[in-house]
């Protein structure tokens, strides 16, 4: 009977050992797979969401918090009490982290706060595919500014930026197009952006237009054409100046008499603005002309003797 009953004991201590051998081994495999999967996610997610446009600046933070500097301190001192790291991060808040085509205009608006700066009456330029032409313009003229002329524009200028759910919260490979959803990063914030530039306009403004795009200058589907025009204070702004420039040596798609400035003029008549519009506006040809000094667009006179 001792012996039966001390064989028994053998027994349940060695059942016992198994189940807790196999309950460790469970265990351990569950801590195994779940480490995998969780770095799986942090490392595939980015790739997964592989969109069309180009992904997040590197050293965005660098970038951003270089240009606010050099804009409050080398540009515009009487912008120095503007606190650029503290933009930086009203930005970073906007995206990190985030769904990139889930981002809303009260994301932004911290950073659009803090930023903001007063535009002096008589000195907003807008503009519709004259990207170089407009800016080459305002380098060497400091009696205009575009939008890329302010603080905001001139730290977001020709970056991008976009958030991603899982770690690390941005995504450097890829970012959403305008096409692939319009709530991503860039169309939201240059559209809040475009809105408060257009809003703080006064006295003349003055937009450039391109005459040599065959499908039309002016295009109400654009930021100017759908945001911009419409932000436009009449009780602030005297007269909307039109300059329609065309690409030297051509082609001349349209003038100040053409269709789709024909359109232009009726929303701005509606909204009650004086419009003035002229061809080839000379301050800005004479520029245009520096590229293409020889050719017969920019012969300044003719011999009449």
């Amino acid at each position: 009977m001792p012996l039966q009953q001390g064989s028994a004991r053998m027994r349940q201590r060695t059942v016992l050992l198994v189940g807790i051998v196999v309950l460790l081994a469970a265990l351990v495999l569950a801590v195994v797979l779940a480490s995998l999967l969780t770095h799986g996610r942090h490392e595939v997610s980015p790739k997964m969401l592989k969109w069309k446009d180009r992904g997040t600046t590197k050293n965005l933070q660098e970038v951003i918090v270089g240009r606010c500097y050099n804009y409050i301190t080398a540009q515009h001192p009487e912008l120095g009490d503007k606190d650029c790291l503290k933009i930086w991060e009203s930005l970073k808040d906007a995206f990190i982290y985030k769904n990139p085509c889930n981002i809303t205009p009260e994301d932004y608006q911290p950073l659009m706060e803090l930023a903001s700066h007063p535009i002096p009456c008589n000195k907003s330029l807008f503009w519709s595919k004259t990207n170089d032409l407009v800016h080459r313009y305002t380098k060497s003229n400091q009696n205009f500014l575009t939008l890329e002329d302010t603080l905001l524009g001139y730290m977001a200028d020709r970056v991008s930026w976009c958030g991603d759910p899982s770690a690390p919260g941005i995504n450097y490979e890829s970012c959403p197009k305008r096409s692939e959803c319009e709530s991503n990063p860039g169309s939201v914030f240059w559209k809040m952006a475009s809105k408060m530039f257009a809003e703080a306009a006064c006295g003349v403004v003055q937009v450039m237009l391109n005459g040599s795009v065959e499908a039309g200058a002016f295009r109400s589907s654009s930021i100017f054409g759908s945001i911009e025009i419409f932000n436009l204070d009449p009780d602030k702004v005297s007269e909307v100046h039109i300059w329609l420039m065309q690409n030297i040596g051509g082609p001349q798609s349209e003038s100040c008499s053409g269709h789709s400035i024909q359109s232009l003029r009726s929303i701005l008549e509606e909204r009650n603005f004086k419009i003035i519009c002229e061809d080839n506006y000379r301050p800005v040809q004479l520029l245009q002309c520096v590229q293409n000094p020889d050719h017969t667009d920019c012969r300044l006179c003719t011999n009449s003797t």
